[in-house]
């Protein structure tokens, strides 16, 4: 194993204890994104075509601070720390991984590396549309009618608790058999998308204030009509074609596409009285501090599905890509299986 280098002064290098696996992962796999995390990484097409190749994936980590860049003041060797590592850098399942020291954060003290491991992704991801694009914190939120579909994975478990710690009610949309898990949560309704027509059952209920979509496809065409017109409502929805779009038409055109699309949906939606906003994954170390802070005070815990040792990340992909995760997949790096 090559110790890595820290090559900026606010960089750090994290020993990595354990890992988690996300959906992004799979589709970096195979290509997905590769124009425009490749602008990303290289900006200025420094680097030949050569070097791409071999991507470490691997979003989440949870470890120890071994090393610390000049000017990195807030953390030293020996930090116990947490992070989301954006797709553009490499990736987390590894001995060691390197990281900007604002997307760092002190670990949550009650949990346990493979625990902690499980959240930053999707916690950051989940935030970010919550909170940032939706608007959405903790003196807000109370009473609000939130509507979560496609809740049982990742973002989803991570999405319900959060709304619930911020005092909404909560309406989980998910299979059958992730319904006691939804509850456990603290969703306050549950539907089953499979039992019956999923449009008919939910607009049989009563309207929303606030939507976050993680499933996309044919849903976005009748779910907007479930919100509360003209109240500020808003749905916000993670599934973006802005890097198949770049992958597609490559960079600009890619940009411009994607910015049309959302821009006539945004205008079309206004009309009709709410708002409609897309969301992706934001690394932040400051918003992974207020998210250890609602793990430490018991109002998020972490939705593990299954931990794999370090040599099974083979069988870890293949369990992700089997799909209908409750909760996360757990890379315990350290471990020596």
């Amino acid at each position: 194993m090559v110790f890595p280098t820290i090559d900026f002064p606010n960089e750090v290098i994290i020993k990595v204890h354990a890992a988690s696996l996300n959906p992004i992962d799979l589709s970096m796999r195979s290509g997905y994104g590769a124009t425009a995390l490749n602008m990303k990484r290289d900006p200025l097409k420094l680097k030949s075509a050569e070097t791409e190749f071999p991507l470490t994936l691997g979003r989440d980590v949870s470890g120890v601070v071994m090393e610390c860049g000049l000017s990195v003041s807030y953390f030293k060797p020996g930090d116990e720390v947490w992070a989301a590592i954006p797709p553009w850098k490499q990736g987390t399942l590894s001995e060691f991984v390197v990281a900007n020291g604002n997307e760092v954060s002190f670990k949550p003290k009650c949990l346990s590396h493979v625990e902690a491991a499980s959240l930053p992704y999707v916690g950051l991801t989940a935030w970010s549309a919550v909170n940032q694009v939706g608007g959405l914190n903790q003196n807000n939120c109370s009473g609000k009618r939130v509507l979560i579909l496609g809740a049982s994975g990742g973002v989803g478990t991570f999405a319900v608790q959060l709304v619930k710690a911020w005092g909404a009610h909560v309406t989980a949309v998910c299979s059958h058999d992730a319904s006691k898990l939804m509850k456990k949560l603290g969703a306050d309704d549950v539907i089953d998308y499979k039992s019956g027509n999923l449009e008919e059952q939910l607009k049989s209920l009563p309207l929303f204030d606030f939507i976050l979509d993680n499933v996309g496809g044919s849903t976005e065409k009748w779910a907007l009509d479930l919100l509360k017109k003209w109240s500020g409502a808003t749905y916000v929805t993670l599934v973006t074609p802005f890097l198949i779009n770049m992958d597609k038409l490559g960079v600009a055109d890619g940009m411009l596409q994607t910015g049309v699309t959302v821009g006539s949906k945004t205008v079309k939606h206004l009309f009709k009285g709410v708002h409609y906003r897309w969301a992706f994954f934001m690394p932040s170390g400051p918003s992974l501090d207020e998210i250890a802070e609602l793990v430490d005070s018991g109002k998020i815990q972490p939705v593990i599905d299954q931990v794999f040792s370090f040599s099974e990340v083979p069988k870890a992909f293949l369990k992700l890509e089997g799909g209908h995760a409750r909760g996360k997949t757990v890379i315990d790096v350290i471990s020596k299986k």
